[in-house]
């Protein structure tokens, strides 16, 4: 079993060398290693998933004295220890965990449209990508529970990925080939998933 931290500049090298489908392992990555093309299919055939504990926000890191206090947050406490704060981490593991199997809690299209939270979703109809048979979901809580089709939704999803619950159809890319596309626009990756 491994449970690390690699360096995240390593994230790629260090996965092919662990290997998750021959060992168990628990690693922290930031949380655009999901788009790297040696992890994506990883995690879409179910070898590789995040953890459970970290699912938003930043972590604070101690940090050797010799290292530069560059990033957006740090701190030194009354001891002398140094700390910095690193946005986008996630454990990576294939180390199952009960919340991985909990359904997540969707409301209807409908409701999505009359009661988000989300300026984007609420009043809005969902729109169909350019290049694509799937509609735009731009929040994990804007999934709608009865929508039988395919959706792109954002990486971030994965925090509450549920392989009962959601099928993985694909990473990112149109029939075309290229960036998924709405009104000609790319939103930022996106995953494609279809409800089981």
């Amino acid at each position: 079993m491994v449970i690390t931290n690699p360096p995240f500049s390593l994230f790629r090298e260090f996965i092919d060398w662990v290997n998750p489908t021959e060992k168990s392992l628990s690693i922290i990555g930031n949380v655009n290693s999901i788009t790297y093309k040696n992890v994506f299919p990883l995690i879409a055939a179910n070898k590789l998933w995040l953890g459970e504990s970290i699912h938003s926000g930043d972590r604070e890191f101690q940090v050797p004295d010799t290292y530069p206090l560059k990033s957006s947050g740090w701190r030194i406490d009354d001891s002398g220890k140094r700390f910095i704060r690193v946005k986008g981490v996630r454990w990576f593991t294939n180390i199952n965990h009960g919340r991985r199997h909990q359904p997540l809690a969707l409301m209807s299209m409908e409701d999505n449209i009359k009661y988000s939270k989300h300026k984007e979703v609420r009043g809005h109809e969902y729109m169909h990508y350019d290049n694509y048979d799937a509609i735009e979901v731009p929040y994990t809580d804007a999934i709608p529970n009865a929508y039988t089709g395919t959706m792109g939704v954002p990486i971030t999803f994965l925090d509450k990925y549920n392989p009962d619950q959601f099928e993985i159809v694909k990473f990112r890319k149109g029939d075309d080939d290229k960036d998924l596309r709405v009104n000609g626009k790319s939103p930022y990756f996106r995953i494609l998933i279809r409800q089981k």
